[in-house]
């Protein structure tokens, strides 16, 4: 570990135009130390995710404060507070950390350990950092929110809708559908998009942005028993009312701007949200289950059952390359993970 007192970082201070990436700047920060549970881990690989560009398309105009936004990290722990149990100086780690600290776009980070988890051993530290906030917002959204089973054989006849399937989340979210014995059909509007979601777990595909109900009856199903919208919740909610099955569940990782479909009422469904910063922002109780969830994760990644989401990888971290990132996830045309590696010296 660099012995200087000093660390360099990306951040921003006045937000730019919301159409562009961050106005990213490296400026020189004073470099952590960590006390309580905080781990101080050294930055292999990030990636970029829209809860990224939305934070800074969120910021005052007039506020100037220095920004440094990334919430996927992958790396090592280089220092442990005096409280920490779990993590030790040279574990490799990967994490979503939480979106009331400073992010993770600099060479050393501070996170708690409640939320870290070990980094799985047949990944290098990039395909690592593609996973966190995707699986964790997954899991915790069939398994926590909508109270799906694990266990395969009771949800055989089930039937998953994931609105944006091709995505972050949706890649992430399709795998761990299909290991819990559900009929997956994702959302996919282009070739390439439908190919990448079939390798990654949907049995089915319709496209989103023609009525649902029809192209789910032509595929044999009059509506399914679960959603999982990731993308303009909104403009699909008619749709959605519309084939979810009575007492189904939907669960959304957006917030709606718009009121709920009265017909989902008629139908008695549970609607539910998905942010998986809620645990860390309010210090919840089992806001270590994030940690579990990642050990989990990282055990299913070593045996070969859910992998790396990862599609594009950019090298070396630096001003330049981080707007080219973003500009790639502002395009809403991204597939999979964007991941960035390696500092510059």
């Amino acid at each position: 570990m660099s012995s200087s007192p000093t660390m360099k970082a990306f951040g921003f201070f006045k937000p730019g135009p919301k159409t562009e990436p961050p106005p990213f700047e490296q400026v020189e920060v004073e470099k952590p130390k960590p006390a309580g549970r905080d781990l101080l881990v050294e930055v292999r690989a990030i990636s970029v995710n829209p809860t990224d560009w939305r934070q800074h398309n969120g910021k005052d105009a007039n506020d100037d404060s220095l920004t440094i936004v990334g919430r996927d990290v992958a790396g090592v722990v280089v220092e442990v507070g005096s409280e920490c149990t779990l993590f030790q100086v040279g574990d490799e780690v990967f994490y979503a950390g939480s979106n009331i600290r400073p992010g993770g776009h600099s060479q050393f980070h501070l996170v708690d350990e409640r939320i870290v988890g070990k980094k799985p051993r047949t990944l290098d530290f990039a395909q690592a950092a593609a996973l966190p906030l995707t699986s964790i917002t997954a899991w915790e959204a069939f398994f926590v929110r909508l109270g799906i089973s694990r266990n395969p054989a009771d949800n055989a006849g089930k039937t998953l809708l994931v609105i944006g399937a091709a995505g972050g989340v949706g890649s992430v979210a399709t795998q761990l559908a299909k290991l819990a014995g559900l009929t997956v059909i994702g959302t996919a509007s282009r070739p390439e998009t439908i190919q990448w979601t079939k390798e990654h777990g949907s049995d089915h595909t319709i496209n989103h942005h023609q009525p649902f109900e029809p192209q789910l009856k032509e595929l044999g199903f009059p509506g399914v028993h679960y959603i999982f919208c990731l993308t303009q919740v909104d403009e699909h909610m008619a749709e959605m009312a519309k084939v979810i099955l009575p007492q189904g569940k939907i669960c959304s990782i957006l917030p709606t701007q718009k009121p709920l479909d009265p017909n989902l009422f008629l139908k008695s469904v549970t609607f539910a949200f998905e942010l998986m910063y809620t645990r860390p922002m309010f210090q919840t109780d089992d806001m270590i289950e994030q940690h579990r969830i990642l050990d989990e994760l990282a055990e299913l990644v070593d045996s070969g059952s859910i992998r790396s989401t990862m599609t594009d990888h950019i090298s070396p971290i630096n001003a330049d390359t981080l707007k080219e990132a973003y500009r790639k996830s502002m395009s809403g045309s991204a597939i999979g993970k964007i991941v960035l590696e390696r500092f510059e010296e």
